[in-house]
């Protein structure tokens, strides 16, 4: 029956793209909302809550099983309240039922399935089920049925689990003993990363393989900070292995969620933005550290992905990509070899099928996804056209014919909703690797994306920043991720641009964090703002997943925040959480890496550069101003200005919020004057780029 010819639920008024995917089920579905908790109230219904994504593949088949069926339907309707909700567009909600789901099962994941009482009180959780039971394994029918048969004859029973588990969540978060900081919990992150690693793959797990940038982007600071050359060589090992495996798209660039397999060769297909963000910020820095022109090469291929397939028409970031096409996961991205030679003709068919392996038998379900495992090519090569023995202009040409052929398939659903936090980490990314990388239009980007938000995302009666837009309406109050994302993306803008505005932004959003989502009992930020909606719980969350989290961000970018300031209440404020945080880290350092990246930060002041010239010498700064972006110098801060007087203090050419001293700061003559400053002490100004070039690498090389 098509779409146009089946009656539509209440979820044909949504905004998000996952409910509005669900908007013809049979299922009389509620957004999350007073209405559907007041008709529970009123008829005492349990409430079914399913939580998922519009890219989930195991949504998709849990829809269709159950969600798009009559009896499912029949019995949901009669017995129950039946809420959705999108994890994207509303993270704190699924933060809370995760919990629950992780603590009563052990495991979670999407769909995530919660069965609780009229005022939101949970007492069955669970991810996907089947329709029917199969083997010992429940279906949601017998579910529902069992429930709603329980609910009805010994209600008070049900409810006092659902007491249990609400005590159980809202038990206090204990107030940690204060520790002063040390090292230890960095070495630990570094020596348990060391004993997960596959020397063959790379990678710090088993199967499935997340990229998890994060770690890695500790490792290049543990390297940089102990010399510790196999720190390094775990980082390079595992971005070539993923370069060379199929989760990276080596037609179209970008990088899918996951791989199922320990080579990285079978991606999970689905492409999320928040990945090749941070995947775009590590193989930048990557670049700083090694310059392997390969990693330009990734860099590249993801941000022509984000041009193509996920840039909104005003400038902000689409979500995500779908794993499945016309139904089937990977349908989109895979080939035979046939495919291949009817689009590249004979010669370069038969290259291509040979050095990607698409043969045959396949390596996915009797097709083949383009991978270059198979390929011997080590650390040192130059490129993968030197390895591969092929001039890039022709490899670009044939990929660009393969793309072009690919796009005329059926193509996978995207998720067009706007989110600040996952732009903020893209606005980020682009800023880094627009300086890396001398590329003015990625640095466009960032700027662009930022502007976006700043237009659309921004409540004009109060100034509060939002956190999902869609079709020109802007919802729900920003949580601790948006603000720390954007605390993040000030900064990196700053160091891309020199413009000290991004600095004053970076702060004003920190003021607005320390207001809106501070735990003054237990330290730390909540999830959601203080004037939020009322969840049965207050979520707060440190571990860092396949997203970094909010908590470990903001102390992270305090501490590079108070540098550029000169304000020491920044770093004061991340270290007095920090201090609170000391046993947890040094029990379990691996899942908090981004709180490390906080100690590391602290630990190591690095150099601080201070340029000044006149408008004549815009040319030059420029240059010294690459200088510092192309070399990995994580902990370094500087600033830069122009004045076109000369052996006069800057004095007043000094914006307010930024550290008195630069006022004394002068340029010494003609050209660009460069300051060099460490432990308090300044090296002699210098004038050329050489000059610059040798006092900010002398201690690194």
């Amino acid at each position: 029956m098509e779409t146009e010819e089946r009656q539509s639920n209440r979820l044909i008024h949504a905004k998000s793209p996952y409910l509005l995917q669900h908007a013809y089920n049979p299922v009389d579905w509620y957004e999350w909302s007073p209405e559907a908790f007041e008709k529970a109230t009123r008829e005492n219904k349990p409430i079914f809550l399913s939580i998922g994504y519009s890219c989930c593949h195991w949504c998709h088949v849990m829809e269709n099983e159950s969600f798009e069926d009559e009896e499912v339907a029949a019995l949901l309707n009669e017995n129950y309240v039946a809420i959705k909700v999108d994890r994207e567009e509303r993270p704190d909600i699924d933060q809370i039922y995760m919990t629950v789901c992780q603590a009563m099962t052990g495991q979670g994941g999407w769909p995530l399935t919660i069965i609780m009482t009229p005022d939101q009180r949970p007492f069955f959780a669970g991810t996907y089920f089947s329709k029917e039971n199969i083997g010992k394994r429940m279906g949601l029918v017998y579910i529902l049925e069992t429930i709603a048969k329980r609910w009805n004859e010994s209600q008070e029973k049900v409810v006092e689990v659902a007491e249990k588990v609400t005590c159980f969540l809202r038990e206090p978060e204990a107030v940690e003993e204060i520790h002063e900081l040390n090292e230890e919990p960095i070495m630990d992150g570094y020596r348990h990363l060391a004993a997960g690693f596959n020397p063959i793959f790379g990678g710090f797990s088993a199967a499935p393989l997340f990229p998890s940038p994060h770690q890695m982007m500790f490792l290049l600071r543990y390297w940089h900070d102990t010399k510790e050359d196999h720190a390094l060589g775990m980082v390079e090992q595992t971005l070539f292995s993923m370069y060379k495996g199929g989760i990276y798209d080596h037609v179209g660039g970008g990088f899918a969620r996951y791989s199922t397999d320990p080579s990285w060769l079978i991606p999970h297909f689905e492409k999320m933005l928040y990945d090749n963000a941070l995947l775009l910020m590590l193989y930048s820095e990557a670049y700083q550290a090694t310059k392997r022109p390969l990693f330009q090469e990734v860099a590249q291929g993801i941000v022509s992905f984000i041009q193509r397939e996920m840039t909104h028409p005003k400038g902000g970031f689409y979500s995500a990509i779908d794993a499945d096409a016309e139904g089937v996961e990977g349908k989109y991205y895979v080939w035979t070899p046939e495919q291949v030679l009817d689009v590249l003709g004979e010669e370069d068919g038969n290259w291509w099928n040979h050095h990607y392996g698409i043969t045959g038998n396949g390596n996915f379900e009797g097709n083949s996804i383009p991978n270059l495992i198979g390929l011997d090519f080590h650390l040192s090569a130059a490129s993968v056209q030197q390895a591969l023995e092929i001039s890039e202009a022709r490899l670009l040409d044939m990929k660009s014919r393969l793309l072009e052929a690919r796009q005329k398939r059926p193509a996978p659903h995207k998720d067009d909703k706007i989110l600040t936090s996952w732009n903020a980490l893209m606005i980020a990314a682009l800023a880094r690797a627009g300086a890396v990388f001398q590329r003015e239009d990625w640095l466009a980007m960032a700027e662009r994306a930022l502007r976006f938000i700043h237009k659309n995302l921004v409540r004009e009666e109060d100034c509060r920043l939002l956190a999902r837009y869609r079709e020109d309406d802007a919802a729900h109050l920003a949580f601790i991720d948006d603000y720390a994302f954007m605390i993040w993306a000030s900064l990196e803008l700053y160091e891309a641009t020199s413009q000290q505005s991004y600095l004053d932004l970076a702060r004003a959003y920190s003021e607005e964090t320390w207001v809106l989502f501070r735990d003054e009992v237990a330290g730390g930020f909540f999830f959601n703002p203080i004037d939020g909606e009322e969840l049965i719980i207050r979520p707060k969350e440190w571990y860092d997943g396949a997203m970094p989290s909010g908590n470990g961000v903001i102390l992270w970018q305090w501490m590079r925040l108070s540098k550029y300031l000169g304000d020491p209440i920044w770093q004061e404020r991340a270290v007095q959480i920090l201090k609170t945080r000391m046993d947890e880290l040094q029990a379990h350092a691996t899942p908090y890496t981004v709180s490390l990246m906080a100690l590391q930060e602290h630990f190591h002041q690095g150099q601080e550069v201070v340029l000044i010239g006149s408008e004549e010498d815009s040319s030059v700064l420029e240059e010294m101003h690459h200088v510092m972006a192309v070399h990995f110098l994580p902990h370094h801060i500087h600033f830069a200005f122009v004045t076109n007087e000369k052996g006069k203090p800057l004095g007043d050419a000094v914006p307010d919020f930024l550290p008195e001293y630069l006022r004394s700061y002068e340029r010494k003559h003609d050209g660009v004057t460069a300051y060099v400053c460490e432990n308090y002490s300044c090296q002699d100004p210098v004038d050329t780029v050489d000059q610059l070039v040798e006092m900010l690498t002398s201690n690194i090389e």
